[in-house]
Parts: C-alpha cells; sequence; structure tokens
C-alpha cells in the first residue's frame, strides 16, 4: 500500500514538473501582469470580499450569495492553511523553471499544498453559484484564472491548484450543514389556476410599505412604471392599510403588497376574505414568502401579471381564545410562535426607535434568552414544558429549529416545533445542537406535522407572534391550515 502510494505521489511530481515546464516555455505577454495583479489582489481573500460587498449591496439571491460566499472562505482559508499545510509539507516550485520577469519577488515560504488562494476562490465561486447561478458564471472564470495564476508565476504546482480547489468546492457545500438553502428541494408544485390578466394595472391596488428593508429604498416609482394605472395604498404612522383596502374593495380586480412578510400577511388577509389574487413585490428584509413562492423581485411578479399565471397556496390560520371566551381569528403566511420569540419582537421594536433594525434584533435576542422562563403547556391534551414553540405554514426543510424553505406552499399541513425546557441543562445542550448541526437527533428538540393542533398554556395568558408581529394574548390557541386559500401570481414553469 505504502509503495503504490509512493508511486502514485512520484506520477503527479512529474505531470506538475511537466506543466511547470511548459507553462514556462510560453512567451512573454501582458498575461503574465494579469496574473501577478490578480494573485496579488486575491491574497487574504481581499478580491473575494470586495465582490461580496458588491452583492450584499443588493436584497435577495445576491445577497444571500455574498454571505454564503464569505463563510465558504472562512471553511476552505482554515482547511487549508491550518490543516492541509501542516500535514503535508511541499516545497514551493524551483525558481530557475520559470523566466525571470514572470516570478514573483516576494515568493511565499510556507507549504506548496494545497494552494491556499485556489481554495478561497473555488470556494466563494462555488457557494455564489448555488444562491445566484448568473454570477457564478461570471466570478468562476475570475476563481479560474486565480488558480491558474499561483502556476504561471511559480509558486505552486498544478496539483497543489487541484487540491486547494477541491477542498474550496467541499468548504462551500459543508455550508449547506449550518446554512441550508433552497437547492435540492423538489420542483414547486403548487396548483396552477388562471387569474385575470393585469396589463397596466387597472383595477390592481398595491399597498406598499415604504419603511420595509434595509436599503431604504422607495419601490414606489418602479411599480407603477410596471403598472401605470396601478393605485397605491402607502404605510405611513396612523394609517390604517387594511381600512383602506375594504373602502375600494368593490372596484379592486387584484390586491398587491410592496414590503416585507408582515406587509403581505395583511394584504393576503384581504385577499383571502374577498377571495382576490395577490401580487408579491418583495420589498422587505427576508421576503421568506416571496422567496419561498419563487418570485425574487418585481419582474418576476410583473410577468405573470401581463399573462395571468398564478398558483393556488395555503393559508394557516390560528384561533386565539381568552379565558373569557372570546376569540380571534389570525391569518398567517410563514410562521407563528409562542414562547420567547413574541418577547423577542415587542424588544426589538422599542429598541429599532434608534438603532439599526439587525442591531435591534441582536439584541433583543440576547437579552431575551438570557432572561427566558419556560413556559408549561398542553398540547393536543399531552403536558409539555417548553422554551417556545414554532407553528408554519406548510412543511419546512430541513429539520431543526431554523427552518429555512417549503419544497412546496401547498402541502396542506403545518409544521409543529418545539424546544424542551424538562430536560437538564436544555439551553446548553440546544446551543450546542444547533452549532454542531445535530438538532434534529437531539433530544431537546422535537418536532411534527399535523393539519391542526391545539396549545393551552397553563400560567396565565400568553402573547402570539405571526410572521414577526405580535399578535393577540390568549390561553387557547388552535391553528388550522388551510389549503389552496390564497391566489398569487407567479409564473408556473412549463411540465
Amino acid at each position: 500500500m505504502i509503495s503504490r502510494i509512493r508511486r502514485s505521489y512520484h506520477r503527479v511530481s512529474r505531470i506538475d514538473a511537466e506543466l511547470v515546464r511548459r507553462s514556462g516555455t510560453m512567451p512573454p505577454s501582458a498575461f503574465d501582469r494579469v496574473c501577478r495583479h490578480i494573485g496579488r489582489a486575491a491574497d487574504h481573500s481581499k478580491l473575494w470580499f470586495v465582490i461580496a460587498a458588491v452583492l450584499a449591496a443588493r436584497k435577495g439571491a445576491t445577497r444571500r450569495a455574498g454571505f454564503r460566499g464569505v463563510a465558504a472562505i472562512a471553511g476552505a482559508s482554515m482547511s487549508a492553511s491550518l490543516v492541509g499545510k501542516r500535514l503535508f509539507p511541499r516545497r514551493r516550485p524551483a525558481a530557475e523553471l520559470l523566466p525571470a520577469p514572470r516570478r514573483l519577488t516576494r515568493r511565499p515560504r510556507s507549504s506548496s499544498f494545497p494552494s491556499g488562494h485556489a481554495a478561497s476562490a473555488f470556494a466563494f465561486a462555488s457557494a455564489v453559484t448555488m444562491e445566484h447561478r448568473k454570477a457564478g458564471a461570471v466570478i468562476l472564470p475570475v476563481a479560474v484564472l486565480v488558480g491558474y495564476s499561483r502556476v504561471h508565476v511559480g509558486v505552486h504546482w498544478p496539483s497543489d491548484v487541484a487540491a486547494g480547489a477541491a477542498i474550496g468546492v467541499g468548504a462551500a457545500y459543508a455550508t449547506r450543514h449550518w446554512w441550508p438553502h433552497g437547492a435540492g428541494l423538489p420542483e414547486q408544485r403548487e396548483p396552477a389556476v388562471d387569474a385575470e390578466e393585469l396589463g397596466d394595472g387597472d383595477g390592481l391596488t398595491v399597498v406598499l410599505n415604504p419603511s420595509s428593508g434595509t436599503d431604504d429604498v422607495d419601490p414606489s416609482d418602479q411599480i407603477l412604471a410596471m403598472w401605470p394605472k396601478a393605485e397605491l395604498i402607502r404605510i405611513e404612522p396612523g394609517t390604517d392599510p387594511v381600512a383602506a383596502l375594504e373602502e375600494r374593495i368593490g372596484d379592486i380586480r387584484a390586491v398587491g403588497a410592496a414590503g416585507g412578510d408582515g406587509t403581505v400577511t395583511c394584504v393576503a388577509d384581504v385577499a383571502v376574505r374577498h377571495g382576490l389574487p395577490l401580487v408579491v413585490v418583495p420589498a422587505g428584509t427576508l421576503d421568506h414568502f416571496a422567496r419561498d413562492l419563487g418570485v425574487e423581485g418585481l419582474q418576476d411578479t410583473a410577468d405573470a401579471t401581463q399573462v395571468g399565471s398564478a398558483v393556488e397556496v395555503d393559508v394557516a390560520e390560528v384561533v386565539v381564545e381568552d379565558q373569557d371566551g372570546e376569540s380571534e381569528r389570525v391569518r398567517f403566511i410563514n410562521t407563528a410562535s409562542l414562547g420567547g420569540y413574541p418577547e423577542m419582537v415587542r424588544l426589538r421594536e422599542k429598541l429599532e426607535a434608534n438603532r439599526p433594525k439587525w442591531l435591534a434584533a441582536a439584541l433583543a435576542t440576547t437579552r431575551v434568552l438570557g432572561r427566558a422562563q419556560p413556559v408549561p403547556i398542553l398540547l393536543d391534551g399531552s403536558h409539555r414544558l417548553v422554551w417556545m414553540l414554532f407553528v408554519g405554514n406548510g412543511s419546512y426543510e430541513p429539520k431543526g429549529f431554523g427552518a429555512a424553505r417549503r419544497p412546496t406552499m401547498a402541502s396542506g399541513r403545518l409544521d409543529v416545533r418545539y424546544l424542551r425546557a424538562d430536560i437538564p441543562y436544555s439551553r446548553a445542550r440546544f446551543v450546542l445542537a444547533a452549532l454542531t448541526g445535530t438538532l434534529r437527533t437531539s433530544h431537546v428538540y422535537k418536532h411534527f406535522d399535523a393539519t391542526e393542533t391545539e396549545i393551552r398554556v397553563l400560567d396565565g395568558r400568553r402573547r402570539i407572534a405571526t410572521d414577526g408581529e405580535v399578535g393577540p394574548p390568549g390561553r387557547r390557541f388552535t391553528f388550522r391550515s388551510r389549503p389552496g386559500a390564497l391566489t398569487v401570481y407567479r409564473v408556473v414553469p412549463p411540465a
């Protein structure tokens, strides 16, 4: 076995030497300067961090691509530099193999194997491609150039670059373990239906939340450019968009929501009650509903409205009952929760008055987790003690406490997940399981799918949060799925 490994190593070394020799015979050209400059730009991943910042400047798939790319670089750099180079010491190619003008004046002194530049380059390019194929198609050739440039300037053998590239691709795919995404999920299979063609927007009323999202961009002009005859209802302090919609309901052929998930939920409730199709314009921070629906931007929705292409999706609802017998029905399109999350939402809203939204959310989460109290409940008649409980509209994948994506929005199911508080060190065990990606098999986490579930709070009233908004307090919560209750414009791919 050892002799076979040695023979393979010597064979690879001979191939490496021949390839470097052939590279050295290339005549001098401007390409030499390109390779030197691109290699310097990629030192310490500076090039990739700049590209990631550009990608993150725009919401949606490009922003996710930038974040995933940075996460992949971290894993690839650690694997290549802290592990690979220490386990496999190897000399750099001899400087004499290349013409003097092509050589770097300062050659690296670390092990040649594997190439850290190639690892970071292919990690970033692969991770970006997972989230945004068009951006990946542009970045991948740059990654290939960075990898080859290390051979061209004589600081790596070709096999070093190949190994680095393999490490980079592996690191990109490893990000799925902690940060799942939609790739690999079944194709969307919501029932297709015909809806009215909206054309220039005659009969369309759009509720617009100009404060949604983090980019501080008002999409009013874009909406009116797409649908010139559409009417806009802006959500301003002191306004009631639902009441404004209700006043116009007789003249409306379709309702629209331009904002985050809270805005979409508000308008979707009106659409369900009046049997109107919904136009979704993603303009929030996360836009979970639009993302799972397959709508990445305004153009996707506009294309669907021009031809009347739509699908039927599920809506979930919860009936909140108080101790005096009064009840209130609340619909939601993504998730509802009990426990620490509603308190976090209330605290976040207070902190947002003088802090950025992301910082307010981080501070609120930290404070709430530190002082959280377990909640005793009856879950479908069985006693449970939980830290928090989520109910999703549809079955989410993967299973774990961070619900990621819905393969379909027409499953007719509720996704119920909760964290147990009746076992020792449950919060610490939860954090450890979440960090190691083993939450699905942890005893502190439970989940099941159902069409209906009932929760009774045993220690007084609790508030429910739906789609990031704090709802009414109650002691009994009955959740139900309403299959196909909402019609939403979306281009339906051919079967």
